[in-house]
């Protein structure tokens, strides 16, 4: 258990992989101005130094988060960050790739925080949701962009004007969720998508994460007019030459980010 002298949110190096723990469990990881803080400058220590390619988002205690801190909203406001938005992630989220890995819960703000990641693993049995309505307010910090994104319309404006959270499995077959695992295991499994993807060439990561997220919705037209730029950069890249004499060559690619 976190006290007061404790930090609200703790990284750890593994590799090429950088695991962020929200740290305030006795508050089930609820956001306050000082976590948000600190999750900036985790994210940005992510996207700044080449040695680190994927990132892990994890809450310690029972659950992922509960989401914003309530009495710290009625006392100072929302707990946000300039150019990064609630808990200093959802309106910019890091650059590389970014894991969630939920156990027990994440619901409002919590639930916002792990749309702002780019795959979420989840223990069987979490609950997912925005109750926001329930207390006056409503999620306001991105749910009501990426959820329709994520989800069905129906099941994202129900879960929206209900207030009710759904399961991780619920989540996994509708497609918000990419796996679901034993309640415990959700991080170990995080962390070992995030090795998977650290094992590749990070331009092309970089590359294939920004299409998807930035171009999916686009034309044909807008889509190839964007990606083509792109492909000619990676595809030219010391990297790509790297990436086919390591396969011709058997042997693992020693990638440069070049």
């Amino acid at each position: 258990m976190s006290n007061a002298t404790e930090p609200t949110l703790l990284t750890e190096r593994r590799g090429h992989v950088m695991i962020i723990t929200l740290n305030r469990p006795e508050a089930m990881n609820s956001v306050n101005q000082d976590l948000a803080n600190a999750m900036e400058a985790a994210l940005n220590e992510l996207d700044s130094d080449d040695d680190l390619r994927v990132g892990v988002l994890n809450g310690n205690g029972r659950g992922f988060s509960a989401g914003m801190d309530l009495k710290a909203f009625v006392s100072g406001g929302m707990p946000m960050v300039d150019g990064r938005g609630f808990a200093g992630i959802c309106e910019r989220s890091a650059d590389k790739p970014l894991i969630a890995a939920i156990e027990g819960f994440a619901l409002a703000g919590g639930l916002e925080i792990a749309l702002s990641c780019d795959l979420m693993v989840a223990s069987e049995g979490a609950k997912l949701g925005i109750p926001e309505t329930g207390v006056g307010l409503f999620a306001g910090a991105g749910a009501l962009l990426r959820l329709p994104k994520v989800l069905p319309y129906a099941k994202a404006m129900e879960m929206a004007l209900t207030a009710k959270p759904i399961t991780a499995e619920e989540g996994l077959a509708l497609g918000m969720v990419a796996r679901v695992v034993p309640k415990g295991e959700a991080l170990d499994t995080a962390i070992e998508l995030a090795e998977a993807i650290a094992k590749n060439a990070p331009l092309a990561v970089a590359a294939s994460k920004k299409i998807i997220k930035e171009f999916s919705m686009q034309t044909d037209e807008e889509f190839w007019a964007a990606h083509n730029p792109i492909m000619h950069e990676v595809f030219g890249s010391a990297d790509a030459i790297e990436g086919a004499t390591a396969f011709a060559e058997k042997r693992e690619p020693n990638w440069r980010g070049k």
